[in-house]
C-alpha cells in the first residue's frame, strides 16, 4: 500500500471522526430519552417550568353500575390509569396500576366487569383487557399482537364486539368475542378494500349490529349487520355521491337510528332514519355547525347532543318523542365530551375543558321533562400545579384573508402585558384536525415564560368548517393550505401588538409537515420551527407507515403509485427541499410511531446535517406518535422553551 493511498485513508477517517464528532449526543431517563445536539437545559428552566409541568386533568369515563360514583382517567405518576369517584370533590381511588396509559373503557350494560385498552410504548397497537374494579384483577383477551379498539357490549352484555387487525395484521376487520371465552372470537365482517369498519350498538335482542365503515373524511357509510347470517344492509351512504355519515345508537324499540350526517348540508347535522319507512328526518336542519357529542339515555326518552360553534360547545337536550331540543345554558363555555347518562337516566356526565381549566367531570342533574335539567356539579377539581388558572389568557378569534380570499380562521392567545410580542404559530394535525380553545399548559407556559403570543389557526383542510372547506388540501391542493400560513404572516404583520420579525411554527403529525413546509417557502420571516412527528416526505410516509393506515391515508394525500401523484408528493416534500430551509429547526420523535415512522424523522435530520444546517434532534425509545410519559414530555417542554429563548427572542 502506497504512501498516498495510506494518508488518503488516513484523511478518510479523520474526516468521518470529526462528522461523527460534530453531533453531541446526551440521553436521559434510563437511556429512554436521545438527544443530539441538544445542548444542557439549565436549572432556570426547569424550575420555572416545574408548575406548569404539575398540571392533571380527571376526565370523565363512565358511571358505575349502580350510577353513585363514576370512573374518570387521572396521572397520579408518570402516565393516566382509571379511577373511582363515589362524591363531588371526592376522593380518587385508584384502580390500575400499568406502566401504560389505559385508551379506552367500556362497562358491561348492567354489570361491574369493564373492559379498556392499552397498548405498550406508543405502538398504538392496542390490546383489549378486562377489569373487574372491585378486586382490580385484570386480564387480556386479545393475542398481543394485533391492532383492536371501538369497543361495543351487547345489551345483554354477554358478547363484546371490536375492531382488529387480527386477520392479517392489515385489515381493518370488525370481531365479536364472548369475553368468558375469548379463545372463540370470531370474524364477522372483512375489510376487502383497505377500510375501517366497527361496531356502534347493538339492538335490543342482540341479533343486529349498526356498523360503521369509514373510508376518508368525505366519505363514510352506515350498514345494519345480521349477525346470524352474516348479511349487511347499506342504511346510509353511497360511492356514487360521497357523504359523511355517522351511526350513533338504535332508538328505543329499534324502530329507527339516530345518525349524524352532511347529506344536503355543508355540515353533520343530527338526523334520524326511519326503519320502516325508510325516510330521514334531519333534527338539527336550523344549526349551521356540526353535531359533534351524542349520547342516548336508557330509556331512549331523551338524548344529549353537542354543537361545535367556531370550536366551542354548545350542549343541548332532545326528545326523542317530538324531536324537539333545548339548549343548557349554565355550562361554561369551553369543549365538552363523553356525554354519557347515568344508569338510571336521572343524571348526564360529561367532561369540560375550558381555555383556564383542564378537563374535569361534570355531572347534570335531569327532570322529568325530556329537556329540563336542574344544576350542573363539579365531580373533580384537577390539580394545577398551584397555578392560579383564573388569570390564564383566553384566547380571541380573528379570521384574515388568505391568497383566495377565503377567511381562514385562528384563535389568538396575547400576553398581558404590552406588545409588540414574539409569535408561536401552533399548527394542529390531522389533516382534518382543528384548533379549539382547550386548556393547554403549554400555550399558558409561553404566554408567560417567553412572553409570546401564540396563534392556532385552523387552515383549510380542517374540520369544522364543512365539508367543502375540509377537501380544499387534498391530493394537488396540498400546499394551499401552506399558503394559509404565508397569509398568516401578513396578517401578523398588520398588527401593531404582534412582532412580525420574531415568528416561529411549531406542530406534530400532519401539523410537522406544516412546520417543515413553512421552513421551505417562509424561512426569511421565521426565526425558529419545532416539527413534532412530522412527515418529512410524503412518498416515504406512505411507503412506510402501518399498513393498516395506509389506503385511508392516501385518500387524503395521494395515491404515491400513480406517477404523475408521486412526482407530485415528492416535489412539495420538506426533504427534498432543505436547501431552502435557512430556520433552526427542532425535530422530535417517538421511536414506536405506526402512524409517522421514526425514518420521517431521521432523513429530514441527516439531509439538514448533510447540508451543514442546524439541527436539534430528540428520539424517545419508549414512545409512539407523541409523548405520553410525563418524565419525557417533561424534558420536550422544557427543550422546547430553551430552543424558543435560543432562536425566538434573542
Amino acid at each position: 500500500m502506497t504512501k498516498h493511498i495510506i494518508a488518503f485513508i488516513a484523511l478518510m477517517m479523520l474526516s468521518v471522526s470529526l462528522s461523527a464528532a460534530a453531533v453531541t449526543n446526551s440521553k436521559a431517563n434510563n437511556g429512554n430519552l436521545i438527544m443530539q445536539d441538544i445542548p444542557a437545559i439549565p436549572k432556570e428552566i426547569v424550575d420555572n417550568l416545574s408548575r406548569y409541568q404539575n398540571v392533571r386533568s380527571a376526565p370523565f369515563r363512565d358511571f358505575s353500575q349502580d350510577g353513585k360514583s363514576i370512573y374518570i382517567s387521572t396521572r397520579f405518576g408518570d402516565v393516566s390509569q382509571l379511577h373511582r369517584v363515589d362524591k363531588p370533590g371526592g376522593a380518587r381511588h385508584q384502580l390500575t396500576f400499568f406502566d401504560e396509559p389505559i385508551g379506552s373503557i367500556s362497562r358491561q350494560p348492567d354489570g361491574d366487569t369493564i373492559a379498556f385498552t392499552m397498548d405498550a410504548g406508543g405502538s398504538e397497537y392496542s390490546q383489549i383487557f378486562t377489569l373487574n374494579p372491585k378486586t382490580g384483577e385484570a386480564k387480556m383477551l386479545t393475542d398481543g399482537e394485533s391492532r383492536n379498539g371501538a369497543l361495543s357490549w351487547s345489551d345483554n352484555g354477554g358478547k363484546l364486539a371490536y375492531q382488529s387487525t387480527k386477520r392479517n395484521g392489515r385489515s381493518n376487520d370488525l370481531w365479536m368475542m364472548d369475553t368468558q371465552a375469548p379463545e372463540k372470537s370470531r370474524i364477522v365482517l372483512e375489510s376487502k378494500d383497505g377500510s375501517w369498519w366497527g361496531p356502534v350498538d347493538w339492538d335490543q335482542k342482540n341479533i343486529n349490529l349498526l356498523v360503521q365503515q369509514y373510508t376518508s373524511a368525505s366519505n363514510s357509510k352506515v350498514y345494519s349487520l345480521d349477525l346470524d347470517s352474516g348479511n349487511k344492509t347499506l342504511l346510509d351512504g353511497s360511492d356514487d355521491s360521497p357523504s359523511v355519515n355517522f351511526a350513533l345508537s338504535y332508538a328505543k324499540g329499534d324502530k329507527g337510528y339516530f345518525l349524524t350526517t352532511n347529506q344536503g348540508s355543508e355540515y353533520q347535522r343530527l338526523a334520524y332514519r326511519d326503519f320502516s319507512s325508510g325516510k330521514l328526518t334531519v333534527i338539527t336542519k336550523d344549526i349551521q355547525w356540526n353535531v359533534s357529542e351524542f349520547s342516548l339515555s336508557k330509556t331512549g326518552k331523551r338524548a344529549a347532543f353537542t354543537v361545535n360553534q367556531d370550536g366551542i360547545s354548545q350542549l343541548y337536550l332532545l326528545d326523542t318523542k317530538n324531536f324537539k331540543y333545548q339548549a343548557v345554558q349554565d355550562v361554561p363555555i369551553g369543549i365538552i365530551s363523553g356525554l354519557t347518562f347515568s344508569p338510571d337516566d336521572k343524571h348526564l356526565a360529561m367532561s369540560l375543558n375550558t381555555s383556564q381549566t383542564p378537563s374535569d367531570s361534570f355531572v347534570l342533574t335531569l327532570k322529568r321533562s325530556a329537556t329540563q335539567y336542574a344544576d350542573l356539579t363539579r365531580w373533580t377539581f384537577s390539580e394545577v400545579g398551584g397555578l392560579n388558572t383564573e388569570l390564564f389568557v383566553v384566547p380571541e378569534l380573528v379570521r384574515f384573508k388568505s391568497f383566495d380570499k377565503r377567511q381562514i380562521p385562528a384563535f389568538v392567545y396575547k400576553p398581558n402585558k404590552s406588545g409588540p410580542h414574539p409569535v408561536i404559530i401552533s399548527i394542529h394535525g390531522g389533516p382534518e384536525g382543528q384548533a379549539r380553545p382547550y386548556f393547554s399548559s403549554n400555550t399558558q407556559l409561553w404566554l408567560n415564560t417567553l412572553g409570546a403570543a401564540v396563534i392556532t389557526p385552523n387552515v383549510r383542510g380542517s374540520a369544522g368548517y364543512g365539508k367543502e372547506y375540509i377537501g380544499l388540501d387534498n391530493g394537488f391542493n396540498r400546499e394551499d393550505s401552506v399558503k394559509d400560513i404565508g397569509a398568516l404572516l401578513d396578517w401578523i404583520a398588520t398588527q401593531d401588538d404582534l412582532d412580525a420579525s420574531r415568528v416561529a411554527v411549531i406542530g406534530g403529525s400532519y401539523g410537522g409537515y406544516m412546520v417543515l413546509a413553512s421552513a421551505v417557502h417562509y424561512s426569511e420571516r421565521l426565526k425558529a420551527a419545532v416539527d413534532i412527528v412530522g412527515i418529512s416526505n410524503f412518498v416515504t410516509f406512505l411507503e412506510n407507515t402501518k399498513d393498516y393506515r395506509r389506503d385511508l391515508r392516501r385518500v387524503e394525500y395521494g395515491d404515491e403509485r400513480n406517477p404523475e401523484m408521486n412526482a407530485h408528493l415528492q416535489a412539495i416534500s420538506p426533504s427534498n427541499n432543505v436547501d431552502k430551509i435557512n430556520v433552526p429547526l427542532f425535530v422530535v420523535q417517538g421511536q414506536n410511531d405506526p402512524r409517522v415512522p421514526v425514518t420521517e424523522a431521521e432523513q429530514i435530520v441527516k439531509a439538514m446535517r448533510d447540508n451543514n444546517k442546524a439541527v436539534w434532534y430528540m428520539n424517545a425509545l419508549n414512545e409512539g406518535h407523541g409523548y405520553r410519559k410525563k418524565e419525557n414530555r417533561d424534558i420536550y417542554q422544557q427543550a422546547v422553551v430553551l430552543f424558543f429563548q435560543q432562536n425566538l427572542l434573542n
